[in-house]
């Protein structure tokens, strides 16, 4: 979603600029464009609606509305929720920044931009969630929104730059079939709502902790990774639905180590081609990857997505 919302974002940006060579478009600004800000304003404006409203028929619309209230869902999801809370506010963060920075926005203005609006749009979805009467606005969600900014920001504060990102990456699951309502009726609701097939990572960047003289290749990133297996409701598994008898899955914790990329650092790059990287850097590389769990054990897997 990330991916296609910069994307929708950039097209918008396009509308309000001059004609210009495609690569003069995606060059960062050296100075303040007013024009380039009204496109990302408008942009983002039309887009927060649009998934506003999406995410209301996604879930919302299906419930009774409240009085706001709390709601305490630490113990669901194996955390695989908060992950997810964390990652998109981080990202949120990140791409804000990159798109204020293509503006010519100031590097330290453009940073606590990002950061306020990725909080602003997390805190948003728990106060849609605190007046659901299916839901409540989570202590514990915003404590990963939170953590997901506040990693953000840091590294822009500490060393003016990302050298550890939060990504993500989805692979596709039985268990949606058992509980299409919970879990996804069809693949574009899946990867947003199976968490058993979601993992999220830390990705840090090696060469940006090394001299530069050092010649290692500033794209080359090592990740560790989080999942769960075995979810078909949200705090145990049900015995059957609709009548229809649930197989007795485990519910357990996924732990990895992998290798990642970060290819929009490559020197040398055309603007246009740094764009698109860019909106792709949410994602984990599929690379092969060192898992262990409590069920199985140490597993390998020679290109893990």
């Amino acid at each position: 979603m990330l991916r296609v919302c910069l994307l929708l974002i950039l097209v918008s940006c396009l509308i309000y600029q001059k004609a210009s060579a495609q690569s003069d478009f995606f060059r960062p600004s050296p100075t303040y464009n007013s024009q380039r800000v009204t496109g990302i304003v408008i942009g983002e404006g039309v887009l927060g609606t649009a998934v506003t409203l999406w995410l209301n028929y996604l879930w919302y619309k299906k419930f009774p509305h409240s009085k706001f209230h709390f709601f305490n869902d630490n113990a669901e999801w194996l955390n695989m929720d908060k992950m997810g809370h964390a990652t998109t506010a981080y990202n949120i963060a990140a791409i804000q920044n990159d798109l204020l920075r293509w503006a010519g926005v100031k590097p330290g203005t453009s940073a606590a931009i990002g950061t306020l609006t990725g909080l602003g749009f997390m805190t948003m979805i728990e106060l849609m969630d605190g007046h659901s009467a299916e839901w409540g606005f989570s202590k514990g969600d915003m404590l990963a929104n939170l953590s997901g900014c506040f990693l953000y920001e840091g590294q822009q504060l500490m060393w003016g730059q990302q050298r550890a990102s939060l990504k993500y990456s989805y692979h596709h699951t039985m268990f949606a079939q058992y509980y299409p309502q919970e879990l996804g009726k069809n693949a574009t609701q899946e990867w947003l709502k199976d968490y058993n097939g979601q993992t999220y990572w830390l990705s840090v960047n090696i060469a940006s902790f090394l001299p530069s003289s050092s010649g290692f290749p500033n794209w080359f990133n090592v990740a560790t990774g989080y999942g769960a297996d075995g979810m078909i409701g949200a705090m145990n598994n049900p015995a059957e639905i609709n009548g229809k008898k649930i197989p007795d899955f485990k519910r357990y914790r996924q732990f990895y180590f992998s290798v990642d990329a970060d290819l929009y650092r490559i020197n040398g790059l055309s603007p246009f081609a740094t764009t698109l990287l860019k909106i792709s850097r949410t994602l984990k590389t599929p690379a092969p990857t060192l898992e262990w769990n409590k069920v199985q054990g140490v597993n390998w897997h020679w290109l893990y997505h």
